[in-house]
């Protein structure tokens, strides 16, 4: 298959009539939370009118999106400020903020998007409370951990893997959609990849694009960058996709400390997430803010989104990096900031 070809690989279908919880429960009485009430709502900048669909910022990289019925949730992280996680050998991390509500008042969720399986995107209560029929797209490495059970005698059933470049076609109700694998990297190329496969770091990532199939029958592309940090694949995107509607760009400058008190960067690297392991004191793994722009400039969406950018003691560039540099060099007029608990209303 070529880098730029997109097989199919998996049909699914999901029965958006199925209002159980998203989470188990041992009182089978027990209600699904309502659907959240926005704190605050936005709307396309230039070009407002039509909507039909939201989307939900929640915190971390968990936002909902709602389209005829369906609910998607991408990478659920629920845990609280002054709950640790676990990101690599002898790594952990401190949340800082709350989610804009907690896991046991989500509403119905019929499909998870997971882009890597790690703890600040799906974290161990996450994992330990979610129904294990729930439908979850995500890596061929999360799949792995997932449905064998690695932690616990409960796999999920219903894990579909992706890599990049296969897409799942999605029948829910009267909502039609297509899920692809976009390519992303935790690590740039060459050595510190090299090693970190030897390690395992950091675990492999998705990007997604989203095609809505509204009723003009052209799609509504949402792309979901995840944890990448700007690398060549990236550039093959556009190729293939040369319009997209809507980004959420995954930023944060994700810094840990090394364990050792000799400083060392692998490759020059500068800026964005690092994480250190025992033979890579210190790691980038996510965007930072000079990234994010040159994405934005890449993709060229009509709206970005950031998030993921202040919900841990290791994100260390604020979300104000990023928005100095859009001010500066531009599209200031087609990025939309939501705060936790904020709700951005679209038209597919």
């Amino acid at each position: 298959m070529s880098t730029l070809e997109i097989k199919v690989t998996a049909r699914i279908s999901v029965d958006i009539s199925d209002q159980r919880p998203p989470i188990m429960l041992q009182n089978s009485n027990a209600k699904t939370g309502p659907v959240p009430i926005p704190h605050a709502h936005k709307v396309h900048p230039t070009n407002p009118g039509g909507e039909n669909a939201t989307l939900t910022f929640i915190g971390t990289a968990t936002t909902l999106v709602e389209w005829r019925g369906l609910r998607i949730m991408t990478d659920p992280n629920f845990l609280h400020a002054g709950d640790h996680v676990h990101l690599g050998p002898g790594v952990t991390a401190k949340r800082l903020t709350n989610p804009s509500m907690p896991i046991n008042q989500l509403p119905p969720i019929h499909l998870i998007l997971l882009s890597h399986y790690h703890e600040d995107h799906f974290d161990k209560l996450v994992e330990d409370k979610l129904r294990r029929d729930l439908p979850i797209i995500s890596t061929p490495h999360a799949a792995h951990h997932l449905t064998t059970a690695q932690y616990k005698d409960e796999p999920f059933t219903a894990v579909t893997a992706l890599d990049f470049w296969e897409a799942a076609d999605v029948s829910a109700g009267d909502a039609k959609l297509r899920v692809i694998g976009m390519p992303g990297k935790h690590v740039p190329t060459g050595l510190t990849e090299t090693v970190n496969e030897l390690v395992g770091a950091v675990p492999p990532i998705n990007g997604w694009m989203l095609e809505l199939y509204g009723d003009s029958g052209k799609p509504y592309r949402i792309y979901i960058s995840g944890d990448t940090l700007m690398v060549d694949e990236l550039k093959t995107i556009p190729e293939k996709f040369p319009h997209v509607d809507l980004m959420l760009v995954h930023l944060g400058k994700r810094v840990i400390v090394s364990c050792r008190k000799m400083p060392f960067n692998p490759e020059g690297i500068q800026g964005g997430t690092t994480i250190p392991a025992p033979k890579i004191p210190l790691l980038m793994v996510t965007m930072d803010a000079e990234q994010g722009i040159q994405l934005v400039h890449l993709i060229n969406p009509d709206v970005t989104i950031p998030i993921h950018y202040d919900d841990y003691d290791v994100f260390k560039s604020p979300l104000t990096d990023f928005q100095e540099l859009v001010t500066k060099v531009g599209p200031d007029q087609r990025v939309i900031y939501l705060n936790r608990g904020d709700q951005y209303s679209f038209k597919v």
